[in-house]
């Protein structure tokens, strides 16, 4: 049965060819309802609400007409006809026939990720063509896809962070039942899909929301984006809320990644997170449904667990500590982001690893928990409960030439860093390629005009300063311009490179990975939710650390060096690259895992 949730905004098909249209537009004394051409006037309710109900089926186009007779786009439109400035589209959601009816999703401890751009992904950059591509990432032991955000943005191309509407799958991308097939395929080959969704700032063009209803956002507390979203609202509280159980029940996607949760900025009680979490946990209680964060505040709370080891709030959020300790190891590279992780990498490196958080103390002016309702410090964080990455679309794209890490490192130390990665007991995601070793860059793009345009290139220069700097002898001018379409089009796989000799070797280096991961680790988290570990004490460029999972010991030990080193014992049964050890050494770079069951 599809899971179906009724929204407080937006339009609703009923019987009889009747559907009911609602807005919040508190400062507006009248609106009124345009369907196919034909005016109706809007009711006014209490709270601010207008809402008609009028003859209409899937398929009309819609808009809102406000006193000054100019129309606005639906908030909650569910598909747009001509972009982010057209009219909006009746959609039915039962209409979609869903092959894999019985899914209820996978544990989260099964989770292998593959973070993918829609329109990146496959040269047509479509969900429909996206869908076809899903058996090679199965092949490589992809458990689940994690695509960028879809919501509609204004444009033809963009990262999808700056949508102004939602609710609707970006045109450019398909139309909502090709978004559905797509998810639809990934279940029949048994892969979670999740979506990356913005709730904390809406895009610069095309968002008309303070136009009629200014009580929806709040200029005392302002965001790198502009007015923070006022979430104390109930009216906006149930927009954001509504949205997530949205895209869970009417798509059935597997999970949701917030980003930028340290941005959404709520005072009420209890928080906006919380009571998103909470909400989206009771209404899909037969599901496995799993919700991230990216929080640069690092709160532990987010993703603590309840003393049965369940979820408290959020299944997992992604470790960026994992990933600066790494790049600056893997590049030496120690500007931006990277310059608190560099006076002590191998340091920072094996706490990532294995605490899931880098001290303060270790990686000096990192980002700290805040005051707020989710502050607290002393809620358990198991290794499963942080998502980690070599590189992902913020750590590649916002570079100044969009350079993979393939491009900058050492490929046998990368090697061993991708093996680190793949059998930790955390959850390890990859950037679309990963899996073939794409060296294809992937760049900044978007497509805005006029000033706005300018602001995004002059803006280009100070995020390059941030992950890594400028190359030497290069400078702003040298920068590939993120409004041009050829940046676009660069920026795509390229999937003949899947098929070469490399690309299948690779391919099955990575597919040994997820089989090992499979069959040795995933087993230890099923079995033990909250495990301890221990970090032995080693010199620069040895990693040794042991999981306890209530029993068995996972065992770890990296020489990411190009020397033979010494390395605390390894006393389990190896799982992968035992024939690297010779005692109590370990060849460089070089890489042992063990299963210790005593």
């Amino acid at each position: 049965m599809l899971d179906r949730v009724r929204k407080t905004w937006g339009a609703h098909l009923a019987a009889g060819g009747i559907a009911q249209f609602r807005l919040w537009a508190p400062d507006e004394p009248v609106v009124r309802l345009v369907v196919d051409g034909t005016s109706h006037a809007m009711r006014s309710l209490d709270g601010g609400w207008f809402e008609v109900s009028a003859r209409a089926g899937a398929g009309d186009r819609y808009w809102f007409e406000l006193s000054d007779g100019s129309c606005v786009a639906d908030p909650a439109a569910c598909a747009q006809a001509e972009g982010a400035f057209g009219p909006s589209v009746l959609v039915d959601h039962s209409a979609y026939g869903w092959k894999s009816a019985s899914w209820r999703g996978r544990p989260w401890e099964e989770a292998i990720i593959s973070e993918l751009h829609v329109g990146c992904f496959t040269p047509e950059g479509t969900f429909q063509a996206a869908a076809k591509r899903l058996p090679h990432l199965a092949e490589a032991g992809i458990t689940a896809i994690e695509i960028m955000p879809v919501a509609e943005f204004q444009g033809e191309r963009g990262w999808g962070y700056d949508g102004v509407l939602p609710y609707a799958p970006h045109h450019a991308y398909g139309t909502p039942d090709d978004l559905k097939a797509l998810i639809d395929a990934a279940h029949g080959l048994d892969m979670m899909v999740l979506l990356d969704v913005v709730y904390n700032h809406f895009g610069p063009e095309g968002n008309d929301l303070t136009r009629y209803a200014s009580r929806f956002f709040n200029s005392d507390r302002p965001t790198p984006w502009g007015a923070s979203i006022a979430f104390e609202e109930p009216a906006v509280r149930r927009y954001f809320i509504e949205n997530a159980l949205y895209w869970l029940g009417d798509f059935r996607f597997d999970g949701l990644r917030l980003d930028a949760t340290d941005q959404i900025r709520d005072t009420s009680e209890p928080h906006f997170l919380a009571a998103l979490a909470r909400e989206a946990s009771e209404t899909f209680a037969d599901r496995n449904v799993h919700l991230l964060v990216e929080d640069a505040t690092r709160r532990r709370n987010l993703v603590r667990r309840n003393d049965d080891g369940t979820v408290a709030l959020y299944t997992a959020g992604w470790n960026d500590d994992f990933h600066h300790a790494f790049h600056v190891v893997a590049t030496g590279e120690d500007r931006g982001f990277y310059q608190p992780f560099a006076k002590h990498p191998w340091q920072a490196m094996r706490e990532a690893m294995s605490d899931g958080f880098v001290s303060p103390k270790t990686a000096k002016g990192i980002a700290l928990d805040p005051t707020d309702g989710l502050h607290r410090t002393d809620g358990r964080v198991p290794p499963q409960a942080r998502v980690s990455f070599l590189q992902n679309h913020d750590q590649i794209g916002n570079r100044a030439f969009g350079e993979r890490l393939a491009s900058l490192g050492d490929s046998v130390q990368l090697r061993v860093m991708t093996a680190l990665l793949m059998l930790s007991p955390q959850i390890p995601l990859l950037f679309m390629g990963e899996e073939y070793g794409e060296s294809q860059p992937f760049f900044f793009f978007a497509d805005y005009q006029d000033e706005l345009g300018a602001a995004v290139r002059r803006g280009r220069l100070e995020e390059a300063r941030s992950f890594g700097g400028m190359p030497h002898g290069k400078t702003a001018d040298d920068l590939p311009d993120p409004l041009d379409p050829r940046t676009f089009a660069a920026s795509k796989l390229h999937w003949e490179r899947a098929e070469s000799a490399a690309g299948r070797t690779h391919l099955a280096f990575m597919g040994q990975l997820a089989d090992v991961r499979r069959r040795h680790i995933v087993p230890l988290l099923s079995d033990c939710s909250l495990p301890s570990f221990e970090v032995h004490a080693a010199r620069d460029g040895i990693v040794a650390i042991d999981w306890s999972f209530g029993g068995p010991v996972l065992e770890l030990r990296a020489n990411l060096l190009a020397e033979t080193r010494p390395v605390p014992p390894i006393h389990g049964d190896p799982i992968f690259g035992g024939e690297t050890l010779e005692g109590a050494d370990l060849s460089g770079p070089g890489v042992v895992v063990a299963v210790r069951r005593d």
